[in-house]
């Protein structure tokens, strides 16, 4: 069998899982086929609809790989292309999903390596190619998401390592209220007392407020003896 036909998801399982796993990624810092969108709704006169199919234009959107910092922290998108595409061919759609995920790298690959983009600038060259055996470590893209956020001290991490409350049922946070959440408790764990956090009607300030308010108290509960927790109230 020839490279050229191999489809993207033998791509993925036979050269880019392999990499993260070689470089000693734990699998439970690695997703697979991760939903971002569940694509648009469509109105015409009184009738909606959703667009399902993936590959329509404004159809539900997924990223092939997404690496986490800590629960639900990203990290790293890496989009993997057929042998057919240069190394770099995915590079716009994994800068798109990064962006939209918060997350500080993107990269993109096929079966010959991978081409890393550090989206915080903290390194140079900001684009580079990487081997297959060269992908990068949890502790090297960690250390640099860190430097970029402003993450100095353990009883600031700790803030930010805490779970999303889960009510035992399959709901999941939105792409855009995790970053809200994610953004607001990072600058909270870098001592900032006032924070205006704005969301449009209709895209959960309840459950967004709600899951910040839950991961503050569970730091609490971790570590009383952090500065943020000096006079730390919650009010109904």
């Amino acid at each position: 069998m020839q490279m050229t036909d191999f489809s993207e998801r033998d791509i993925c399982s036979k050269f880019v899982s392999p990499a993260t796993l070689s470089r000693g990624w734990e699998q439970g810092s690695v997703r697979e086929e991760v939903r971002l969108t569940d694509g648009h709704i469509i109105v015409r006169g009184k009738v909606a609809r959703r667009i399902l199919g993936p590959k329509s234009l404004n159809g539900p959107r997924r990223a092939d790989y997404v690496l986490y910092a800590y629960p639900r922290v990203a990290l790293a998108v890496v989009e993997a292309k057929r042998d057919i595409f240069s190394l770099g061919h995915g590079m716009q759609q994994a800068l798109v999903n990064a962006e939209m995920r918060d997350a500080p790298f993107a990269i993109s690959s096929n079966d010959t390596g991978f081409l890393l983009h550090d989206r915080t600038g903290l390194t140079t060259p900001t684009e580079r190619e990487l081997a297959l055996d060269q992908f990068p470590t949890y502790d090297e893209l960690l250390a640099i998401d860190k430097q970029w956020k402003g993450i100095q001290t353990s009883a600031q991490e700790t803030i930010l390592t805490q779970p999303y409350y889960s009510d035992g049922t399959d709901k999941q946070p939105h792409y855009y209220q995790e970053v809200a959440i994610n953004r607001t408790l990072n600058e909270i764990a870098k001592g900032q007392q006032r924070l205006m956090l704005v969301m449009a009607t209709g895209t959960g300030k309840t459950y967004t407020a709600f899951q910040i308010i839950w991961r503050l108290w569970k730091a609490k509960q971790e570590s009383k003896r952090t500065t943020c927790w000096r006079n730390a109230h919650i009010l109904p």
